[in-house]
C-alpha cells in the first residue's frame, strides 16, 4: 500500500507528515507501507509510530478526548455461504450512495403564514440557490405558495410545535443524506459560500450545537442555548441523538421560543451546550441596529459575518445581499492580486525566469499546436461586419450575440486605459480599426484590438492616436449541470408519415430499419402514417395509392413472425406536423419515447441510443441535425463515384452538410407533448390557422418550458433528395424547406467548379 493511499484514508496525517523536518528522505510516492529492520533513519520514527499513529495510539488519542472519529480503515469480509442459492448483487444506482458519501448541508428555514410570501421569498432569491437544499417550514400552508420555494407546512402555527415537527421532519427524511442542518429564521440574511465553507472544515462525526450562544431566562446555569434569529447548526449525529426525546421534550419543557426550547431539550438529553468556536472554527454573526445602511456597515464583524440578523424587510435583505455580494468580490479581487505577486514573484526560482510567466498571470498560457493542423485561426471583425461566418461567407453583418460581445470588449478595452493612464490621460473611442479574436479552449476568448482614441491631457489638449490592446475573457469554473438519470433499454417508438410523393424512398427506410433492429433485436416499434388526398382518400376502395408499402410491410412481419408494423390512415390537405402528433399522441401510453422520422432517415443503433440519451421526459426534447449528403449531378458531374469512395463515404461524413434548416426528426415522451399542446389550447382558439402555421419544434420552444437540445448528428445520414415544398404552410416553414434545396446542392467550391466547367463549354 503507497503513501499516496495511506494519505487518502488518513487525512488529518497529512499536514503533519509536510510540515516535517527529518534528517530522512520522504517521497511521498516510493514510500511503501511496511515495517521491518531498516537501516534508513526513518525507520526508527516508523517504529515509534511518530510519523503515524498506530490502532492503539488512535484509540488512546480518542479516549483522551483528542478526536471522536474513527481514522482507521475498517475491513469487512466477504464469506459466501455454500448452503445458501446464489442471489444476484444489486448495486446502487449511484457511487456515492454505496460508499455512504452524503451532501454537507440542508438549509431549513423557518417562517410563517404572515412572512412567506415577502421575507421568505427574500431569502429564496438571495441565498437559497447558493445551498444544496433548501427547505421552508410553516405552520399554516399559505393560500398562494410563491414559485420555485419548496414549503413544508405542518397544520400548527405555534412555534414550538412548528420546532418540534421541523426536527422531526429533518431527521425523519433527510437525516442519512445529510452531515449538517442549518435552521434559521426568515429575517435572517445568510452568507451561503462562507457557511458551506464552514461546514466543509468540521468533521461530521460529531455531536455539534454550534451558533451564537445566549443565556437561558434568569441566567443562573452556565449552559447556553443557541439564538434563532442568527442560525445555528446540527451534526447528524446530534440529530439522530436526539430524535428518541423529541417527544418527551415536547411534552416537559415549557418555553414560549422555540430556540430555548430546542436548547433546553439537547442540554438536558444530550448533556450539549451551543458553542460559538470548534475545532478554531468560528461561527460569525452580526447584529443589525434599528435603521442601519448595509452600504455605511464598515466594521470587520460585519464584513465577516455568516448571518446578520434582524432583517425587518425584503428591500433590507436584498441591500444587505449587494453589499455582501460587493464585499465577496472586493475580496476576491484582492486574493487575485496577490496570487498574480506570488506567482510573479516566484517566476525568479524557474528555469524560465521572468521570461516564462505568461499573460494574464495566474492564466493557462496559449495553446502551442504541434502540427499545422492544429492551428487556431483568428477572426477579424469590425464594429459593423465579422469576416468569418457560419455559412462559409467572407463577410456578413454582425448582429445578436457577437454584437453584444464586441461592444462589452470595446467598453471594457477604454474603461482600463482611462484606469491605468488617469488622471495624466483620459481617452475616449474614435472607432475600432481593426478587431481579431480567437477561442482558446485553454484559458477563454482573446481579443487584439487596434482602436483610434482621442487622448486628453490635464490642459485640455487632444490628439488622436492609434493603439492595440489585447483582452482575454477566461474561462470561469466549470460547473456541472445536473441531469435526470436515463437509461438506453428504453423502448423507441418510430414514427414515420408518409405522403403519395414519398412512397418511393420507403423500401430503403425499411431495409435499413431491418438490418438495424430487427436483425439485432432491437427495442424499437415502428408505426406507418399514411397521409391521403382528398383526391386519394375517395378512390382508395378502387386504388390505394400506398398498396406497395403495405405489401412490403407484409412481406417483413412474415419473415418476422413477432413483429407487427401497424399504420394509421389520415386524409388531410394539409399535413401538419402538429395535426399529425395529435393522433399519434392520442393512441400511445404517455410515457411513450417518440422518434419522429422521415423516409429519407436511414435509423441506426448508435443514433437511437442518442436519442434515448437526449430526450428526457419532463426535462428536455432532442431536435438532431442530419447530415445531408450533397446532389451526386453536381459533386461529381460526369464523373461517377468509385466504389472505394462510396464505401468510404457511408463509413463517416463525406461531401455533405448538417442540414440546419430542418425539423422533421425530433425524440421527445408523449407526456411532454401533450403537456405543451395543452397549454397552447388557449392561442388555437383565437387563431384556428395557428396549427398550419407551427410545427413540433415551434411548439416545444413556445410552450413547453422544456430544454430544447438542437445539435448535429454525425450518426443521421440522409442521401440527397430535393424536397417538395408546399406552399400551404406557414412562410417559415416554406423559406427552410427552399433554402434546405438550395444548400443541399453542393458546398461553394462544387458549384463554382461546376459553373466554371459550364462556361468553359459554352465558351466551345
Amino acid at each position: 500500500m503507497r503513501l499516496s493511499s495511506f494519505l487518502a484514508v488518513f487525512r488529518p496525517a497529512l499536514p503533519l507528515i509536510l510540515g516535517l523536518s527529518l534528517g530522512c528522505s520522504l517521497s511521498l510516492l516510493m514510500v511503501s507501507w511496511t515495517q521491518g529492520d531498516n537501516d534508513d533513519s526513518c525507520a526508527d520514527e516508523l517504529g515509534n509510530g511518530r510519523l503515524f499513529l498506530g490502532r492503539g495510539d488512535a484509540q488512546r488519542d480518542l479516549r483522551d478526548g483528542a478526536g471522536d472519529e474513527d481514522f482507521q480503515p475498517r475491513i469487512v469480509p466477504y464469506h459466501k455461504d455454500p448452503n445458501k442459492p446464489h442471489k444476484k448483487v444489486l448495486r446502487t444506482r449511484y457511487i456515492h450512495t454505496e460508499l455512504g458519501i452524503r451532501e454537507r448541508l440542508l438549509v431549513g428555514v423557518l417562517t410563517s403564514r404572515a412572512t412567506l410570501n415577502t421575507l421568505a421569498v427574500a431569502v429564496n432569491r438571495t441565498v437559497a440557490h447558493h445551498f444544496h437544499r433548501t427547505f421552508f417550514f410553516t405552520g399554516l400552508r399559505s393560500p398562494k405558495i410563491p414559485h420555485g420555494m419548496t414549503v413544508v407546512a405542518h397544520g400548527d402555527d405555534r412555534p414550538v410545535w412548528l420546532m418540534y415537527e421541523t426536527v422531526r421532519h429533518l431527521h425523519q427524511h433527510y437525516g442519512a443524506d445529510y452531515d449538517w442542518f442549518l435552521l434559521a429564521q426568515d429575517d435572517t440574511y445568510m452568507q451561503a459560500d462562507r457557511l458551506s465553507e464552514l461546514v466543509g472544515h468540521l468533521s461530521a462525526g460529531q455531536d455539534l450545537y454550534m451558533g451564537r450562544a445566549e443565556e437561558f431566562i434568569g441566567g443562573e446555569e452556565k449552559a447556553r442555548y443557541c439564538h434563532g434569529g442568527y442560525g445555528y447548526l446540527l451534526s447528524r449525529s446530534l440529530l439522530a441523538r436526539l430524535q428518541p426525546h423529541l417527544d418527551t421534550c415536547r411534552n416537559d419543557i415549557l418555553s414560549v421560543r422555540p430556540d430555548e426550547w430546542l436548547g433546553r431539550c439537547i442540554i438536558d438529553y444530550l448533556g450539549l451546550s451551543c458553542v460559538e468556536v470548534h475545532q478554531e472554527m468560528t461561527y460569525r454573526y452580526f447584529e443589525l441596529g434599528k435603521n442601519a445602511d448595509p452600504e455605511r456597515e464598515d466594521s470587520v464583524q460585519f464584513k465577516n459575518a455568516f448571518t446578520v440578523h434582524p432583517v425587518s424587510e425584503p428591500n433590507l435583505m436584498y441591500r444587505l445581499h449587494k453589499r455582501f455580494s460587493k464585499i465577496e468580490l472586493e475580496q476576491t479581487y484582492l486574493q487575485i492580486q496577490q496570487l498574480q505577486m506570488q506567482i510573479n514573484n516566484l517566476s525568479d526560482l524557474t528555469p524560465e525566469g521572468k521570461a516564462g510567466v505568461t499573460w494574464p498571470i495566474g492564466i493557462n498560457p496559449p495553446f502551442k499546436p504541434r502540427t499545422r493542423f492544429e492551428v487556431i485561426n483568428w477572426e477579424y471583425f469590425t464594429e459593423e461586419h465579422i469576416y468569418s461566418c457560419v455559412d462559409s461567407s467572407p463577410k456578413c453583418e454582425m448582429r445578436g450575440a457577437d454584437r453584444a460581445d464586441v461592444n462589452a470588449v470595446l467598453e471594457i478595452a477604454v474603461e482600463r486605459l482611462n484606469e491605468r493612464y488617469q488622471p495624466q490621460l483620459r481617452f475616449r473611442k474614435r472607432r475600432l480599426l481593426n478587431g481579431y479574436r480567437r477561442f482558446d479552449p485553454t484559458r477563454g476568448m482573446e481579443y487584439m484590438l487596434d482602436l483610434a482614441l482621442e487622448a486628453y491631457t490635464q490642459k485640455g489638449h487632444s490628439q488622436v492616436i492609434a493603439k492595440r490592446v489585447n483582452l482575454l475573457r477566461p474561462l470561469s469554473a466549470v460547473e456541472i449541470i445536473p441531469m435526470p438519470y436515463v437509461t438506453e433499454a428504453t423502448r423507441v417508438q418510430v414514427i414515420l408519415p408518409v405522403t403519395a410523393q414519398d412512397q418511393d424512398f420507403v423500401g430503403n427506410f425499411l431495409d435499413m430499419y431491418v438490418m438495424n433492429t430487427l436483425d439485432t433485436h432491437d427495442n424499437v416499434l415502428l408505426t406507418f402514417l399514411f397521409i391521403y388526398d382528398p383526391f386519394d382518400a375517395q378512390r382508395v376502395s378502387q386504388t390505394d395509392v400506398f398498396a406497395g408499402i403495405k405489401a412490403m410491410i407484409g412481406e417483413v412481419e412474415k419473415r418476422y413472425a413477432d413483429v407487427k408494423i401497424p399504420w394509421i390512415s389520415v386524409k388531410t390537405e394539409v399535413p401538419s406536423q402538429v395535426k399529425l402528433m395529435d393522433i399519434i399522441s392520442k393512441k400511445h401510453p404517455v410515457d411513450t419515447l417518440f422518434f419522429l422520422a422521415s423516409v429519407w432517415t436511414e435509423v441506426n443503433a448508435d443514433f437511437l441510443n442518442r436519442c434515448r440519451m437526449n430526450a428526457i421526459s419532463n426535462w428536455q426534447v432532442f431536435f438532431p441535425i442530419h447530415f445531408q449528403e450533397y446532389s451526386p449531378a453536381v459533386v461529381y458531374r460526369d464523373q461517377q463515384p468509385s466504389a472505394a469512395s462510396s464505401s468510404f463515404a457511408s463509413e463517416s461524413l463525406r461531401d455533405g452538410h448538417f442540414d440546419r434548416h430542418v425539423f422533421d426528426e425530433a425524440c421527445f415522451y408523449n407526456a411532454d407533448y401533450m403537456t405543451a399542446r395543452t397549454k397552447m389550447a388557449a392561442d388555437i382558439l383565437d387563431n384556428e390557422e395557428l396549427l398550419e402555421s407551427m410545427d413540433v419544434y415551434d411548439i416545444f420552444v413556445r410552450y413547453s418550458g422544456l430544454h430544447v437540445f438542437r445539435a448535429v448528428e454525425p450518426a443521421l445520414i440522409q442521401k440527397y433528395v430535393r424536397r417538395t415544398c408546399n406552399p400551404r404552410f406557414s412562410e417559415d416553414i416554406y423559406h427552410r424547406c427552399v433554402l434546405s434545396n438550395l444548400e443541399g446542392l453542393g458546398s461553394r467550391s462544387h458549384l463554382a467548379m461546376a459553373l466554371f466547367e459550364q462556361e468553359q463549354a459554352n465558351s466551345t
